[in-house]
C-alpha cells in the first residue's frame, strides 16, 4: 500500500466533486478538515465523510474546528451553539476542569455521530493583556498552569467521546497581537519568560497525539514564523517535548508570505509532520499536495501512532452529562 500523503485538506462544499475525488484517491492525504461549507445536515456531513475516506483509500482522520463560542462549525438548531471557552470557564469557576471535560464530552458525542473522529482543540494557548480579540476569548484563561487544567479537561472529554484532540497553536499564541489570518504576529518576549508561561502551558500537554503550530515569530528563538522555523520546531521536539503528531496551521492564511508549494516544502524541511490547507480550492490543494509528497518515515510513524489513540466512545449518557454541566455552570450555557 502507498504511503500516506502528508497533507490535510479541505473541500470546496457539501459532497466531493469527482475532481477531487480523483485528487485524494492519487494523493491518499493523511486526513481531512470540515468547515461550515461543508455541513447541511447529519446525513449530508455522514455521507461526505465516508466519500472522504473512500476516495483516500484508508481510515483518514476526519477534524474540524468546533471550540464553542465564534469557532464552531456545527450550529443550532440541529447542533448545540456553545459560548465562548473562557466565558464557560469563567462561569464554573472552581469548577472549571470538570465543566471543560464536560462540555468537549458532549462536542465529541455530536462530532463521533457524524463520523467526525478529531476536533481541534484544545486551545492552550495562555490569554494575556495583549491576546488579540480573534483569540482571546478561545483561551481557558490567564496562567500556565491553570490553561494546562483545563486543556486537559478538553483533551480527555474528546478522547472518552471518540474523538481525537488536536493541541494548538503551539508552541504559545496568547502573545500574539495581531490575527494571524490576516498578518503575521511577532512576539519579542525573553526565551526565559516564554519557558515559563506560554511555552509551560504545552509542555504540561505534551503527551497528547496531535498539535497544531502557530504561525508567530518568535524572536527569542528565530525570526522566521513558527511554522517555517526548524529552531522552533526544533525547540517544540525538544524543550516541550512534543512527539506526536505535528501539522501546520492552515497554510494558506496571509500571515505566512510566498507561493503555498514553497511555503508547504519549507514547513516540512523546518519538521512539520503533515502540511494543514483549509479553504477547498482545488488548485491549491493539488499545489500543497504535490509539494507535500508522501510522509516521511518519522512522520508516518507518528501518524500511525494518532491514528492507532482513536478509540470507541465510552457510552455516557448525554442527557446526564448536559445536566451535571448544567448544575456546574448555572446553565443551561448552550442551544
Amino acid at each position: 500500500m502507498s504511503a500516506l500523503g502528508a497533507v490535510i485538506l479541505g473541500a470546496a462544499g457539501p459532497r466531493l466533486t469527482d475532481e477531487e475525488k480523483a485528487l485524494y484517491r492519487a494523493v491518499r492525504p493523511f486526513g481531512f478538515i470540515l468547515f461550515a461549507r461543508n455541513v447541511e445536515s447529519p446525513d449530508q456531513v455522514r455521507a461526505l465523510c465516508d466519500e472522504m475516506r473512500a476516495a483516500a483509500g484508508h481510515d483518514a482522520i476526519i477534524t474540524i474546528d468546533q471550540e464553542g463560542g465564534r469557532v464552531q462549525r456545527l450550529r443550532a438548531p440541529v447542533w448545540r451553539d456553545w459560548p465562548a471557552p473562557l466565558e464557560q470557564a469563567a462561569a464554573a469557576g472552581a469548577d472549571a476542569s470538570v465543566a471543560m471535560y464536560l462540555r468537549y464530552r458532549l462536542i465529541a458525542a455530536e462530532l463521533a455521530a457524524l463520523g467526525i473522529d478529531s476536533n481541534c482543540a484544545p486551545v492552550a494557548d495562555v490569554a494575556g493583556p495583549d491576546t488579540h480579540p480573534f483569540l482571546r476569548d478561545r483561551c481557558y484563561g490567564f496562567t500556565a498552569g491553570h490553561v494546562a487544567l483545563l486543556a486537559r479537561g478538553v483533551a480527555d472529554g474528546l478522547r472518552d467521546g471518540g474523538v481525537l484532540p488536536v493541541l494548538k497553536h503551539i508552541p504559545g499564541h496568547g502573545r500574539a497581537a495581531a490575527d494571524s489570518h490576516h498578518d503575521l504576529p511577532r512576539v519579542t518576549t525573553t526565551a526565559r519568560t516564554l519557558a515559563e508561561t506560554d511555552f509551560a502551558a504545552f509542555e504540561a500537554l505534551a503527551d497528547l497525539p496531535m498539535a497544531m503550530t502557530a504561525h508567530v515569530v518568535y524572536t527569542a528563538i528565530d525570526e522566521r514564523p513558527a511554522t517555517l522555523s526548524p529552531g522552533v520546531i526544533a525547540h517544540i521536539r525538544d524543550s516541550i517535548g512534543f512527539d506526536g503528531l505535528l501539522m501546520t496551521d492552515d497554510i494558506s492564511m496571509k500571515a505566512l508570505s510566498g507561493d503555498l508549494a514553497g511555503l508547504t516544502g519549507d514547513a516540512l524541511a523546518a519538521g512539520c509532520d503533515v502540511v494543514l490547507h483549509c479553504n477547498g480550492h482545488l488548485e491549491e490543494a493539488r499545489a500543497v499536495a504535490e509539494a507535500a509528497g508522501a510522509m516521511s518515515a518519522p512522520a508516518q510513524a507518528r501518524a500511525d501512532r494518532a491514528l492507532a489513540a482513536r478509540q470507541p466512545p465510552d457510552g455516557a449518557d448525554t442527557a446526564t452529562l448536559t445536566a451535571q454541566l448544567d448544575a456546574l455552570t448555572g446553565g443551561p450555557v448552550h442551544g
